[in-house]
């Protein structure tokens, strides 16, 4: 049984249900009011072995496809919060924080309807319209992977998007769980190909600076003034960046930021200060 893409997927949801009860929780909400309650979970099928050479599987190769029938509504609610499915995949690059799902939803359906294979290079993505394909790159090691993504999710704070665990594998992060990451999408081309301008591994040598972006405006006096909040609250790093290209805006960023841990803490504290969207920047 999946839950419907109304409401997320169902994924996401046993996600939640299972860390509300990990933490010690004695309730746990309803994420969206028309789902009164959610469906009793069945054992998972049994997980086959992983591949002996994980980097031997290979990446998918974009393709135009039509949009999923199933897992594109023009919006839906989870946990009380409302999203809405992107119209048009091209020009979307986005920074943010990668996690992984693995054995617990192998065979589950998706919210596109197809089962998930975390042996295959699959994603899931909260906005992105179903399927589509981007090139993720770990920032902190240069490792890059192609990966369909055909899922919703993830729903957990400052998370961009999840990882099949074979992508995961390939990025070098199984072992701590997630990674900061650039997400591209990648468009076939009508002659081949992909229209895309991804970050190559030469670039990422050495790693990029990353900050947070609290804010960016055309007006540098809301800029300061941002600015002023933020060292008030003890936010001494942060600072103001202005750009001409390709938008002169002023950008209020702080950091640098040097793992997601890092990230969780100062989004948290931006947060608390009403910036609930801050986001990954590179230098």
């Amino acid at each position: 049984m999946r839950w419907t893409p109304a409401s997320g997927s169902y994924r996401a949801a046993l996600s939640l249900l299972l860390a509300c009860i990990l933490a010690g929780c004695s309730t746990l909400g309803r994420p969206v009011a028309e789902v009164p309650s959610l469906p009793t979970p069945t054992p998972p099928p049994a997980v086959p072995l992983p591949p002996t050479n994980i980097e031997a599987i290979p990446d998918p190769v974009p393709r135009f496809e039509p949009r999923s029938a199933h897992g594109n509504p023009p919006f839906y609610d989870v946990l009380g919060r409302r999203y809405f499915v992107l119209g048009d995949a091209e020009g979307y690059v986005e920074r943010g924080v990668a996690s992984w799902y693995g054995p617990t939803f192998h065979g589950v359906n998706t919210s596109s309807g197809e089962p998930y294979d975390m042996y295959g290079m699959t994603a899931a993505h909260k906005t992105l319209p179903l399927p589509a394909y981007a090139r993720v790159t770990n920032l902190r090691n240069g490792r890059t992977v192609v990966v369909r993504i055909n899922d919703r999710g993830p729903f957990v704070a400052n998370r961009l998007i999840d990882l099949s665990y074979t992508a995961a594998a390939k990025l070098d992060m199984i072992r701590d769980g997630t990674a900061l990451v650039e997400v591209r999408v990648l468009v076939p081309s009508p002659g081949g190909g992909t229209q895309s301008d991804p970050i190559t591994r030469a670039a990422l040598s050495p790693p990029p600076t990353l900050y947070i972006q609290a804010g960016a405006f055309s007006s540098e006096s809301n800029a300061q003034h941002l600015l002023k909040t933020l060292r008030a609250a003890g936010l001494t790093d942060a600072f103001v960046l202005s750009r001409p290209e390709p938008r002169h805006l002023f950008r209020v960023r702080v950091g640098p930021v040097t793992s997601v841990s890092e990230f969780d803490a100062l989004a948290a504290r931006l947060a608390k200060l009403g910036i609930p969207d801050a986001r990954l920047a590179v230098d």
